[in-house]
């Protein structure tokens, strides 16, 4: 994997959180897992995260033709993603690799699981 220099988000932090429907978050783990949501926040950083989890690893070279934007700018958006901890990446001579990072998927998507007693009474 790159050994770039960027910040990494604490996973455990977002882990040690209950889902938002059972306790509120205190400010701390707001401030973790609030990167995340923003990053996906995005159209194109969206557009980015679901091209790359639609299969196991994405070179960039696939992903910026997708989009009427220059190779910057995505790279940019990838960065985001990458510095939100959503994603990894490899450099393979001169292409970068993409693939997303489960357990951070994983754990966000326990943060907005809604509790059987909460989603029945939505129904």
């Amino acid at each position: 994997m790159s050994k770039q220099s960027l910040p990494v988000v604490n996973l455990q932090a977002v882990a040690c959180c209950a889902p938002l429907a059972v306790r509120p978050m205190d400010a701390e783990q707001a401030a973790v897992v609030a990167p995340m949501f923003k990053a996906l926040g995005d159209p194109v950083r969206l557009r980015l995260m679901s091209m790359i989890a639609s299969v196991p690893e994405m070179c960039v070279c696939d992903l910026t033709p997708a989009f009427d934007l220059s190779g910057p700018t995505i790279s940019h958006h990838l960065k985001v993603l990458r510095e939100a901890g959503l994603v990894d990446s490899e450099r393979r001579g001169t292409w970068v690799w993409y693939h997303v990072r489960p357990e951070a998927f994983r754990q966000l998507g326990a943060l907005l699981d809604l509790p059987a007693t909460t989603a029945a009474a939505d129904a």
